[in-house]
């Protein structure tokens, strides 16, 4: 029995590894967005089930998209050294185990997002589509981050549905600002990677964009503040808001400074600074309602 027990540890391990949940850059970067919307969608006092619904599919399908990324590149993980350790790459998980759990993840996921209305309901069988095809998107075009953004931010539109029965302007304000997001640091990830990309035929921005990279990221940052600034303005949000995306801005700065030889070490450091970026946006939104809701 004690080694039975140890089998299992080891295999629930390897399917951890697999979830990425070693590894939550990628939940937080999904999970932001989603609280940017719920906090707007629900002015301030968002509904504490729905967070919780909410929260809870982030990491469900981010784990989710994790597995079926890997289940996508399994010919290629293991000619590229950043990934050739991975679970399936390395030979740990068979990719039947890798299809049934996307698909276990999936099914839980829709139980809990069964318990939101009805256009959520809608929403979220889109948000499944994106999440399940996104992998494949590298094979066939240089625009999978813009894809990725799509895939992450639909969560924007579904918080939204959920919160208040409806999408509004704003709401699509902040999706378009999520897809300029994820292209910005989507292309810094893959700009760590191109070298063995252009090796194994994998597509990305970072191929397409060429010596134009950092210049190209740069005017998607701009765009993206931007559109933040129409989303708050749409919200009716205030100053608090708006000093939350001066500090996002003085972020995107540091990650320019960052990328600027394009060291590959250098720009997976500025796409982990997208964290913060995310994480400013919020602290903005959050206070402007705290202080308005105390006024």
């Amino acid at each position: 029995m004690p080694v039975l027990n140890q089998a299992f540890r080891q295999r629930l391990l390897q399917y951890a590894y697999l979830m990425r949940l070693h590894k939550p850059i990628g939940i937080l970067l999904l999970l932001w967005p989603t609280l940017w919307a719920l906090w707007i969608a629900g002015q301030g006092l968002p509904d504490l089930p729905v967070v919780a619904v909410f929260v809870a599919g982030v990491v469900l399908m981010r784990s989710a998209g994790c597995v079926i990324n890997d289940y996508a590149d399994r010919d290629f993980d293991p000619h590229v050294a950043r990934t050739r350790d991975r679970p399936i790459a390395a030979g740990r998980v068979s990719g039947k185990e890798a299809l049934l759990l996307f698909a276990g993840l999936c099914l839980i996921a829709l139980g809990l997002v069964l318990l939101m209305n009805r256009l959520t309901v809608w929403l979220a069988l889109v948000a499944l589509f994106l999440a399940a095809t996104y992998p494949f998107m590298k094979r066939y075009t240089h625009w999978p981050q813009v894809y990725l953004g799509a895939a992450f931010g639909w969560a924007i539109p579904m918080a939204f549905a959920a919160q208040t029965g409806e999408v509004p302007r704003e709401a699509w304000l902040l999706f378009v600002a999520n897809v300029l997001w994820a292209t910005a640091y989507d292309t810094m990830y893959a700009m760590a990677d191109r070298e063995e990309d252009l090796k194994i035929g994998v597509k990305s921005t970072a191929i397409l964009f060429g010596d134009a990279d950092r210049a190209i990221i740069a005017l998607v940052q701009v765009l993206l503040l931007f559109a933040l600034a129409l989303a708050g303005n749409a919200a009716g949000l205030g100053g608090y808001y708006y000093f939350g995306l001066l500090l996002a801005a003085s972020l995107a700065l540091y990650q320019q400074y960052l990328i600027r030889e394009r060291q590959p070490q250098a720009c997976l450091h500025a796409f982990l600074n997208n964290n913060w970026f995310g994480a400013a946006v919020f602290a903005g939104i959050l206070l402007d309602y705290v202080a308005r809701l105390n006024g």
